[in-house]
């Protein structure tokens, strides 16, 4: 019995040492691989390039990968960032570790070709994702929603080859620093070609990739990038013909996901889009019914424009914003000057010149393609004169005076700071005349005066003598109006008096009944202090909240698969 426990243990042993051996073989192998990569410096620092400006393009692309689903306020901004840098730190302590143990290439570079894979199929599965996280957290969450959901589909579609882009950097450190002598140059080198290539990865997305191609081709362009540098470096290795058979798998990978990632749809589930694709500042979406036409700048939720095919009112808060020219006196002028700031696909503007005489219009809109749309598709008067331009930016390039401005500016939580605060109010009423009306549209009314319509009415108060608010009906709206001028609402009632058009005058003796002067509190936004993004949450959150409480209802009767097949249809 002991000769047999002997010669066990011996047998054991013996496999241990052969294990050990192995070990150690295959990490020699690394390490010769290793010296061998480290002589090929000029790749090296390609690779450190490449991997720079492919995370800077993923995280530009996750930004407008969410920005339809979540909006593209600093608040997702800021989620996407954490998200991103999360990803990075865990990559580099990991890929730190990792080459210290093997300092094999062959390991960093499989992890490029994952991460290579995994981005190129974001552009299919990434909005399933989406929606999913969504359909379940409407079971899960009370608040904070959109925050939530944001913040889970950040984790889920993009940590995992962001981790492995983090792991660049340390492992391509320890294959090239052998020395104390010169690693301070080395790592100069690697960083500073990273940096070059994050620069890089910044400005073509944003300026060329998607504007041109859209999101989803950006995405498979980058992803095609990264998989190029790794087969670059496979094919200069030896024994190269042993990888053919996994390449020619991958490639054909890469193929089948170049197909569908370009051919789908962020509102996948809509089949009656007229026009669907991306700007600069925007993802856009038109689509149309015997009514109307409509332009979108989300797939969930919101109207920017609309565009009615019979000529008459929209039934939205257009209609409302009407009631600036009659405060202004419009059937007391000769002629009327309006200014609309967000001038979209000119909708308001449309709708002036349709129902008032020797109306002057200027419009500002910041993005170019949505002007492009409003010609094409939403019969936009020649007559108007549109500047593409920010809002504020032309108000300190001008210095023309309007009897009316309109400021249009706000989407969603997607409110531009520099457009809330006293001193740009204050730039509107220098701009007006004597008797000059501003209005505003604030999207997302709230309840009380912790909220974003409190704060932007407190800072307009502090501007204008005279300050009038009206809800519109079956929205979120709000519309406010704000003069210097004394008895604004008389002249309101008398030029509405001389309205001969039934439809509008009814509408406008409604308003007239619904204005209620909006007492200032002590709330007041500058340039410098303007927590906009939080305050519009707060907003939007409650919005949110009550309208998850119809697909909880839906999810209590039906179950995950119910609210799924409701989302979907």
């Amino acid at each position: 019995m002991e000769k047999e426990i002997k010669a066990e243990k011996e047998v054991e042993e013996e496999t241990e040492i052969e294990k050990e051996t192995e070990i150690e073989k295959e990490i020699e192998k690394g390490t010769e691989r290793k010296n061998n990569f480290a002589r090929r410096k000029i790749f090296l620092y390609l690779t450190e390039f490449f991997a720079g400006m492919s995370v800077m393009a993923v995280e530009l692309g996750a930004s407008r990968l969410l920005a339809p689903y979540f909006s593209s306020s600093q608040i997702v901004w800021t989620i996407v960032i954490g998200t991103i840098m999360i990803a990075m730190a865990l990559g580099n302590i990991y890929g730190g570790r990792a080459a210290d143990k093997n300092p094999d290439p062959d390991r960093l570079y499989g992890r490029i070709i994952i991460a290579a894979v995994w981005i190129a199929a974001i552009p299919i599965a990434g909005k399933y994702v989406i929606l999913g996280i969504s359909a379940v957290l409407v079971t899960a969450v009370s608040s904070q929603f959109l925050i939530a959901a944001a913040f889970a589909a950040c984790m889920v579609i993009f940590v995992f080859p962001l981790f492995l882009l983090g792991t660049v950097t340390p492992s391509l450190v320890k294959y090239t620093v052998d020395s104390l002598d010169d690693s301070g140059k080395t790592v100069g080198a690697l960083n500073a070609f990273n940096t070059t290539g994050s620069i890089i990865g910044t400005f073509v997305p944003t300026f060329i990739s998607i504007p041109t191609v859209g999101t989803a081709v950006t995405f498979l362009i980058f992803a095609g990038i990264l998989l190029l540098l790794a087969v670059v470096y496979f094919a200069g290795r030896k024994r190269w013909i042993k990888k053919v058979p996994v390449g020619i798998g991958i490639f054909l990978l890469c193929c089948v996901l170049c197909v569908f990632s370009h051919a789908g749809s962020f509102a996948f589930w809509q089949n009656d889009l007229t026009y669907e694709g991306e700007s600069v500042y925007n993802y856009l979406q038109v689509y149309e019914d015997d009514d109307s036409v409509v332009l979108s700048t989300n797939v969930l939720f919101g109207v920017q424009s609309v565009y009615q095919k019979d000529k008459e009112l929209t039934g939205m808060y257009y209609d409302y914003a009407m009631a600036a020219p009659y405060m202004a006196g419009v059937h007391q002028r000769d002629s009327l000057d309006i200014l609309i700031l967000g001038m979209g696909t000119g909708t308001y503007a449309t709708q002036c010149m349709r129902y008032f005489d020797d109306v002057a219009i200027d419009g500002v809109e910041i993005d170019q393609k949505i002007t492009d749309l409003a010609e094409q598709y939403f019969d936009l008067p020649e007559q108007v004169n549109v500047t593409t331009y920010d809002g504020r930016a032309y108000l300190n390039a001008v210095d023309q005076k309007y009897d009316v401005i309109m400021v249009d500016a706000y989407q969603d939580i997607t409110i531009p700071f520099q457009m809330s605060s006293i001193e740009f109010f204050t730039m509107v009423e220098e701009h007006l005349t004597d008797n000059g009306v501003m209005v505003v549209n604030m999207n997302m009314r709230g309840s009380g005066e912790e909220d974003i319509t409190g704060y932007l009415s407190d800072t307009i108060s502090n501007v204008f003598q005279e300050v009038y608010t009206v809800d519109v009906e079956k929205s979120e709206n709000r519309e406010l109006f704000a003069s210097n001028q004394t008895g604004m609402l008389d002249v309101f009632a008398e030029n509405i008096g001389q309205e001969t058009d039934p439809e509008l005058s009814r509408l406008m003796h409604q308003i007239q009944g619904q204005l209620t002067a909006y007492e200032a509190g002590e709330h007041c936004m500058t340039d410098d202090k303007a927590p906009v993004e939080l305050l519009g949450m707060r907003v939007i959150d409650a919005i949110i909240t009550k309208e998850l409480d119809y697909y909880k209802q839906i999810y209590d009767s039906d179950g995950l698969s119910g609210l799924l097949e409701m989302l979907l249809t």
